[in-house]
């Protein structure tokens, strides 16, 4: 496989089963110069595991600002490296947005190689809304930071997703129970591929109950999701009507109503027969 030289690639790696390293992300490991790695401890693993023996470079926080100018300067002349996480698509929740700024200012070509994303992975499991969703990453780590944030997200009407740590799922969960409402539902994804994966579907307070009582479920990597706050039915109307209005032009007027009520949520009769009025 010949690429093109000066190119960033950006590399998704497993978040937990090792069959989900692609043959296009081994290939590309293997042909670059060097790799960039969030952690080369950790990498080294994976790339003994499919007899890669590039070489490793370690960026991360709180060194990529520096050493990002030294890379621009290595793909600028003619070598192409890699860039990985320690688990999944870089730059979501990881280091990487600094080079890759970089890279693009200096005209360098970036180019992903798709893979694993415990966001998206659990968010095509979780039963929820999936047309609209939020990425938050992790919430703040203070309690009373933490709380306000939930609160500031509660009237989202988006799918939100979290990233939390093991030491304070059940603080977080707790205040997403009190913060979002009890019966608002969500689902908790641990350890998305790996060998005690667990996926649970229900209301947050009885998502909260789950967990406080079961240690397993207290171990390894959250995502937590969140169903979106219902829109006011004055604000699916009102945006179901200017669905209509610009509808309406193209489309007979029943017709109209009848995509604008299923794109809005807002009754269709409520549009054909409020706008025919």
């Amino acid at each position: 496989m010949q690429h093109a030289s000066g190119t960033l690639w950006v590399v998704a790696t497993p978040i937990g089963n090792l069959g989900d390293l692609s043959p296009r992300a081994v290939e590309t490991l293997r042909a670059v110069q060097a790799i960039c790695a969030e952690d080369t401890r950790h990498t080294r693993p994976l790339l003994q595991q499919f007899g890669i023996d590039t070489p490793l470079l370690a960026l991360h926080d709180h060194n990529e600002a520096n050493l990002s100018e030294r890379l621009v300067a290595r793909l600028l002349a003619g070598e192409s490296l890699a860039l990985v996480s320690d688990a999944g698509t870089p730059l979501v929740s990881d280091p990487g947005y600094r080079l890759v700024a970089a890279a693009h200012e200096a005209g360098i070509a970036v180019s992903p190689v798709p893979g694993p994303c415990a966001a998206i992975a659990a968010l095509s499991a979780a039963g929820l809304a999936s047309d609209r969703f939020v990425f938050e990453g992790f919430l703040p780590a203070k309690s009373g930071a933490r709380r306000s944030r939930i609160e500031a997200l509660a009237a989202e009407p988006r799918t939100l997703i979290f990233y939390e740590s093991a030491h304070r799922i059940r603080e977080m969960l707790e205040d997403a129970a009190a913060g979002f409402g009890g019966d608002r539902l969500g689902c908790v994804a641990r350890e998305v591929s790996k060998r005690f994966e667990t996926i649970r579907r229900d209301a947050l307070a009885s998502l909260r109950a789950w967990v406080e009582s079961d240690a397993n479920q207290q171990r390894g990597e959250f995502v937590v999701l969140v169903a979106g706050a219902d829109e006011p039915e004055d604000a699916k109307l009102e945006a179901g009507r200017s669905l209509y209005r610009k509808l309406v032009e193209h489309l007979p007027p029943s017709q109209a109503a009848r995509v604008a009520a299923e794109i809005s949520g807002a009754p269709r009769k409520a549009l054909y027969g409020g706008e025919s009025a």
